[in-house]
């Protein structure tokens, strides 16, 4: 396994590192590496505030497609508090669909699904293990997550 990610410092002129893109960065390169079709979205959210209500959208940093299974991945440097937690795992509560969802933390952290049956692995097991998307799916699919 090899995830270089110079050629994007030297792009950006090395200039200081920023932990978050450079984690999403690897977190790309591998899943191109692996042979998925990856994609970027966005879901359009309704919010009400003060009486008014008002439409904005969330990005889902990867869609990842193979064949006719698919699974929604956000990238999640930190997730220290509630407020970073929602704010991370809303794009994917708000799909409106049935696919599995996945969050890449930092760190080493073991497979553990929430409450809203997101799966929550770190990114060096995500790296380290090449089947972490194919258990994803077929967890969810055995588990009934909806």
């Amino acid at each position: 396994m090899e995830i270089n990610l110079g050629l994007r410092n030297a792009r950006l002129n090395f200039r200081e590192p920023e932990m978050p893109h450079l984690m999403e960065n690897a977190i790309w390169n591998e899943l191109i590496r692996r042979g998925y079709s990856v994609d970027v979205g966005v879901v359009p959210v309704v919010e009400r505030k003060d009486g008014r209500q008002f439409m904005r959208t969330c990005e889902i940093d990867f869609i990842v497609n193979s064949g006719s299974a698919r699974i929604y991945i956000q990238s999640a440097f930190s997730m220290d508090n509630p407020v970073q937690r929602e704010r991370e795992t809303m794009s994917l509560k708000k799909t409106g669909d049935f696919f599995a969802k996945m969050v890449v933390r930092s760190g080493y952290m073991k497979p553990t699904f929430d409450d809203n049956g997101i799966m929550h692995v770190g990114l060096i097991t995500f790296l380290l293990d090449s089947k972490i998307l194919e258990d994803a799916l077929h967890r969810h699919a055995t588990a009934g997550f909806r």
